[in-house]
């Protein structure tokens, strides 16, 4: 029987869980932040070996903003202009 690998994922209530299924959408904890796993800006600062240990993972979006993290402007600049445009008011 081969063992399934399990992934922490963080939930809409920002605590973390296992799950047999990756996330979707990756973030970093201190700057409250979500993007695509194939950001330029994330692989890069990962490259570097910055915030590595502050990197979170979401099963989807909507739980990502549930968890309170906005998005990145690199990747998602669609959502991030949304975004920046509700806080704005």
């Amino acid at each position: 029987m081969t063992e399934r690998k399990l992934y922490t994922l963080l939930g809409a209530d920002g605590e973390p869980y296992e799950s047999t299924d990756p996330g979707r959408f990756g973030g970093y904890r201190r700057g409250r932040i979500y993007g695509r796993l194939d950001c330029p800006s994330a692989l890069r600062v990962i490259a570097r070996g910055g915030y590595v240990r502050h990197r979170v993972f979401f099963a989807d979006e909507a739980t990502a903003i549930a968890a309170g993290h906005r998005p990145c402007a690199v990747c998602l600049p669609e959502r991030y202009r949304g975004w920046k445009q509700r806080t704005s008011d």
